[in-house]
């Protein structure tokens, strides 16, 4: 089986792989602090709340990681070693990915993007945006021949909930949710319809703005910890994909190993 692992800014997503089916899936704190050890028994605990056997636990021969946290790598890589008995492949330059990459500097580019915009082209064969909202929101166009033309970086809904917060010693803290009205008449309330209404906003302007400039209509698809929650109420949101990464990473992994 495949073990694929995305690292992001704020939380790392685990996948396992029996082929093509996402068999278990898990969600973790991104901690450059913790050690190899601490890695190990806390990946060893998911398993075994997930209820996996000894068999499904030893039958991991591949990981490959995706990583925007280049210390992690230090930490992950000996990992797979010394846990798994695997030397992981790490998406960086040299990996095929089977998408043309027309960046000015295409190492800029988080490795995390081009992973979902693999996985969205594999996936629907057509021209598209993918948004994933995760510590920073990425914007990234795809065009009807699979190339990956770049994008835009928005802060993400929580860094920009965070510094409201941290700014505003007045105002409290409060969960995301969608109030009844924009016009509230509480504080809480007055908050969570900004965060929310002013972030879906945000995501509709610049889908808008990137569909005038490539002037076609391509399929928007959200990702990430938080896609549901603002696709609710983003109108320009086609699809909402929360495993777009993992299937990303398997798709450049089985690319790679052929």
């Amino acid at each position: 089986m495949l073990l694929v692992i995305d690292v992001g800014n704020t939380n790392t997503v685990l996948g396992l792989f029996d082929g093509e089916r996402l068999i278990h899936d898990w969600r973790i704190r991104t901690e450059i602090d913790h050690t190899i050890d601490e890695y190990g028994v806390l990946i060893s605990n998911l398993y075994h709340s997930s209820r996996m056997n000894a068999k499904e636990i030893k039958s991991v021969t591949d990981i490959i990681i995706s990583c925007v946290v280049p210390p992690m790598l230090n930490i992950l890589e000996p990992l797979c070693k010394k846990y798994f008995g695997i030397k992981p492949m790490i998406v960086g330059p040299g990996i095929k990915t089977g998408m043309p990459i027309f960046y000015d500097n295409p190492k800029e580019v988080g490795a995390d993007r081009i992973v979902n915009a693999v996985a969205a082209y594999e996936k629907y064969r057509k021209e598209c945006i993918v948004v994933d909202f995760g510590t920073a929101t990425t914007f990234d166009y795809v065009s009807p021949k699979g190339e990956y033309m770049g994008g835009c970086i928005a802060p993400g809904i929580v860094i920009s909930s965070e510094a409201l917060f941290a700014r505003a010693s007045k105002l409290p803290r409060v969960e995301f949710s969608r109030p009844k009205t924009v016009i509230t008449k509480d504080t809480v309330s007055a908050m969570q319809a900004g965060i929310m209404y002013g972030y879906a906003g945000l995501v509709d302007g610049i889908v808008g703005r990137m569909k005038s400039e490539v002037k076609t209509k391509p399929l928007v698809i959200a990702t990430g910890g938080l896609a549901r929650v603002v696709a609710q109420e983003a109108r320009s949101i086609d699809k909402i994909e929360e495993m777009l990464t993992l299937e990303g990473l398997r798709i450049i992994y089985d690319l790679n190993k052929k």
